[in-house]
Parts: structure tokens; sequence; C-alpha cells
């Protein structure tokens, strides 16, 4: 009898954040009966997090083993090789490289990337079939590319190329959906996976939330507490300044505790040095959560009173618990573009596109996410967990 193909789960499970965490535990979740192993571009063990074990993609290309190769989500679709290999390194080598290949052309972006990732992909998150020797089924599993368009011709011939192996292609937003249309691949537009973390995981979050950190934060803040979070993008001293004025009035607005967490610790994610300091420019005290298991921020996210931050996968577990949120932008956005945090709001919930604010507007458009229906919110979560849910079923069934 021929043993049917494993079952590959592929993404940036190899270094620290929310959303990538999520992905490969959601998907383990609702493919409980079969054997997964799961891929990033490095050899990385995020275990102790509540992530997973990754074999290295390079690693996994050499594999005779007939494989379907399930590409878990994420902004993969844009995501350049050599941007995804400096998120792999020591956060001072990071930087440097960053700088330094941020400036550089293609085919020098390319060439570094090669040597770190051994792969000679610009794409190295849209995989083609040709890249293995018994490829199976190929998924891209709710996926994101809202700035695919600003990509070079090269980048995006190189994308489409891959996509039209693939058997199924979902993606998460409406932007994504009409780039792909006008690159001649035909996908279908679904939830992100991790609006299924209540639904999934909410007793595994509720023992997480009565113990260790999460535990000590809600006896701290017994009138409750505001669950923010902020990348590096807003590190710079005049936003640090504008930020810890914001925080300070929805403290006095609201009453609530400001609790600051990390919603990825990958380098150029988010930094408790950045918090400390801007800490230290508030005249109220903060709460700083170090915790960065997986089931612990989710813990936090799940009893705040509020959500406000740069994550988009911060974002949707407060979506998933009905909570009030609110999203900000950076203040290196450059108006005119989309954010895939505007594209999913546009996409999954129009009535809330107010609730996407500057740093300046936080404190105001806290005061919008209050003031929205809990029932509604309740419908939103339920009605998005169904749409994944039938859509993880249609790619599902190319398994069997």
């Amino acid at each position: 009898m021929t043993s049917r193909p494993r079952i590959v789960l592929f993404g940036p499970f190899d270094r620290h954040n929310l959303g990538d965490l999520l992905f490969a535990q959601v998907l383990r979740a609702l493919l409980p009966k079969r054997d997964l192993s799961y891929a990033g571009l490095a050899r990385r063990d995020l275990r102790a997090f509540g992530g997973v074990a990754t074999h290295a993609l390079s690693e996994l290309i050499q594999d005779q083993a007939p494989l379907h190769l399930i590409h878990a989500g994420g902004e993969t679709l844009s995501c350049e090789a050599w941007e995804a290999a400096a998120m792999l390194l020591p956060p001072e080598d990071a930087r440097a490289a960053a700088a330094r290949y941020g400036m550089a052309t293609p085919d020098e972006q390319k060439h570094w990337a090669q040597t770190q990732l051994s792969i000679d992909l610009r794409a190295p998150y849209v995989l083609p079939k040709h890249l293995f020797h018994r490829p199976g089924v190929f998924v891209h599993n709710a996926v994101g590319g809202v700035a695919l368009t600003q990509r070079d011709l090269d980048f995006q011939t190189e994308v489409t190329a891959s996509l039209s192996s693939a058997d199924f292609v979902g993606v998460r937003d409406q932007i994504s959906h009409a780039t792909l249309a006008q690159l001649g691949i035909s996908a279908v537009l679904m939830p992100d996976a991790a609006v299924m973390v209540q639904n999934l995981f909410g007793a595994r979050i509720a023992l997480h939330a009565q113990t260790g950190e999460a535990a000590r934060v809600r006896a701290a803040c017994a009138g409750g507490y505001i669950a923010a979070q902020f990348s590096l993008d807003f590190a710079d001293a005049a936003t640090q300044r504008a930020l810890a004025a914001t925080l300070d009035q929805l403290h006095l607005q609201t009453g609530f505790t400001i609790v600051l967490f990390r919603a990825g610790a990958a380098p150029l994610h988010d930094d408790l040095a950045m918090y400390r300091a801007l800490a230290a420019r508030m005249h109220h005290t903060p709460l700083i959560f170090e915790s960065l298991q997986v089931w612990d921020i989710c813990a936090l996210i799940a009893h705040s009173r509020l959500f406000c931050g740069s994550s988009l996968h911060g974002r949707i577990v407060a979506l998933a618990y009905s909570l009030p949120r609110v999203s900000v932008l950076p203040p290196t956005f450059v108006p005119g573009q989309t954010s895939k945090i505007a594209a999913m709001i546009d996409t999954w919930e129009p009535d809330h596109r107010a609730t996407l604010a500057e740093v300046s507007g936080l404190a105001h458009t806290a005061q919008l996410a209050f003031a929205l229906a809990l029932a509604s919110q309740q419908a939103l979560a339920a009605s998005l967990c169904a749409h994944y849910q039938a859509s993880f079923r249609q790619w599902q069934a190319l398994l069997e």
C-alpha cells in the first residue's frame, strides 16, 4: 500500500511573532489526525514560547518523500528573501543587514539572501512545486501581499509563476485578491487563520490567564487595563513623546492601567528597551508585560478592556474575543499607501474603519471603539470563524 504524503506546514515559525506562531497552532488543531511537520527558512525550536520546531527549507527541498505543502499564512506574497533572512539574524546584525541591503540592488539582495538561506528565490514564502522531488498538493492558507504591486516586475513574475502551480490560493484581504486577479491568479478570499484563536484555544488561554504573569497583571489591575503594543517603528524621540502623551490621556479618560506588551520579539519587531523609555516619559506608570509565551500574550489581550497597537494579530486576537480595538499607524506610514491592517479592516471590519488611528488620535479613536456594540462584535467574530472554516474545508478536501 502506498503511504499518504506527509503534510508540511511552512511559514515564518522560526522567529518570534504572534501571528506566525498562531498559524501553526491553528492548523495543527484543525488537522488533528494527520502527521504534521513544520518548516521555516531556518532550523529553530520555539516550543518554549508556544511555537513549533522547524526544519529548514533548504533541508526540506532535498527530501525524496512525497509531501503536501501548506503555506500557513501571513504577509508572504510580497516578502523579499533578503528581508526574511535579516529577520533571522541576531538583533544588531539584523539592523545592520536591513540598513545595508535595504539600499542594495535586487541582484545584490538576492545574492546575499542566497548565501544566508541556501535557496535561489526572491519570494521565499511562495514556493513553486518544481523545487521538490515529489510534490503533492500545495496550499496558500489566507496569505496576504498588499505591497506586491510595489515590487518590481521580476519579483511579481516569480510570485505569479509559483502561485500558478498551487492547488489552492486563499488570500486574506481584498487588495491582495484584486492584485492576484490582475496577475491571472484565481484566489479565494478568506479571513486570517488567527480569527479561530478563541474558538479553538479558549480553554487553554483561560488557564494561562489564571497563572504566571497574566494572572499577576490581572490582580494588579483590578479596575481594568489596556493591552498596548508598539513596534520599533515608534522608537524615535518625537514619536515617543507623542505616544506617551496620548497614552497618559487614554489612562485619564478611562481609568484603566496601560500594560505594554510585545507581540513579536524577532529582530526589528517589538523591544523592551523602547517600552522602558516610553514608560519613563509617561506621567501614568504603565506595567510592562515581559512574557513571550504565545498563550500568555493571548491571555493578556483576552482579559483587557481594549487592545491598541500596531500588531495586526494583536488586533485579530482582540476581534476573536469581541473586544474593543484600535490599530495605530506608524509614523513612517506613507499617506496614500495601504497597510495590511487597513486592508484587513476594509475587507472584514468595514464598520470599524474609524478604529485605525495615527498616534495623535489614539485616545479619541479609543472612545469610538468603546462605543461599538458588544452584540455586533460577537456576531462579527462568529461569522469570520464560520467563513474561515468553510474555506479551510475547501483545501482540506484536496489532501484526502
